[in-house]
């Protein structure tokens, strides 16, 4: 299934496409796509989803998930993203935090905030946790997903790597973390280490990529992120984006107030954003 949120911002109702791409509302059901919902979805089961009340028109999409407590962060997780960054890839997964007030949905503006020359894209798969998941292991990892979605990491790089301390404020600013259009469940992708995924900036192609190339894929990071925290039901793990990001061009190549960038994963929706100076 393809869950959704759909209305305006900080109202959204929960929702649910049905097999022609239209949004059925399912307020009637549960009260929002989060956590408490994500962790059994029995309920889900059980939905027909061509009976429930059609929506009008074409609604805001907000974030495919609500009430997300973490935010975590994969950093270098492909080969050739690192080079292009000259660093070296990690012998362990690099873990970073992204604050949830960045979240906001897949097509909202996002804001480039005051001081910034280098805000820069990254498209990557999210996955949102179903069953809390502690010292897991690998070949139980997949069975804690609830599903996946598409998310553009958004980042500040002098804030990121020129301004002290870890990634976190480079990460973090508003609006930084458009989620979705959709939270796919699991039962949709058949393996989510073979998703096709593209990020481009006004038009021009920039990213094109496959999560095939991941350094550590999603049942090692799932597994790995368990050890050090418990993972709890509407927790989203961001997984590393493929080269092609602004950083890497000679010169670095950012974003500016009206550019356009529009992304994708291959089974899982499109993202489209109009970044704005925050003034």
């Amino acid at each position: 299934m393809k869950f959704l949120r759909y209305g305006a911002s900080g109202s959204e109702r929960p929702g649910v496409l049905d097999r022609n791409g239209h949004i059925r509302d399912l307020s009637g059901i549960v009260d929002d796509i989060s956590g408490r919902w994500l962790a059994d979805l029995t309920w889900a089961e059980k939905l027909y989803i061509e009976s429930l009340p059609l929506v009008a028109g074409e609604p805001r999409l907000g974030p495919c998930v609500a009430g997300t407590g973490k935010f975590i962060c994969i950093g270098l997780n492909y080969a050739d993203h690192a080079a292009e960054s000259g660093l070296e890839v990690p012998p362990e997964p690099v873990i970073f935090m992204k604050a949830t007030s960045a979240i906001c949905g897949p097509n909202d503006d996002v804001l480039i905030p005051r001081g910034s020359t280098a805000t820069d894209w990254e498209v990557e798969l999210g996955v949102v946790i179903g069953k809390p998941a502690k010292y897991v292991t690998q070949e139980q990892a997949l069975d804690h997903v609830a599903g996946y979605c598409v998310i553009n990491d958004v980042s500040e790089r002098d804030f990121q790597t020129k301004r002290s301390g870890q990634w976190t404020k480079g990460k973090s600013c508003d609006t930084f973390g458009p989620i979705g259009p959709w939270l796919v469940t699991r039962d949709e992708v058949a393996d989510p280490q073979k998703l096709k995924m593209w990020l481009k900036v006004s038009g021009e192609m920039k990213q094109s990529g496959s999560t095939a190339t991941m350094v550590y894929g999603v049942a090692h990071v799932i597994s790995y992120l368990s050890q050090f925290m418990t993972l709890h039901p509407g927790d989203i793990v961001s997984t590393g984006t493929p080269p092609g990001v602004g950083q890497g061009f000679k010169p670095p190549r950012y974003l500016r107030d009206g550019d356009i960038v529009e992304l994708g994963i291959e089974g899982l929706g499109t993202q489209r954003q109009v970044f704005r100076a925050d003034n």
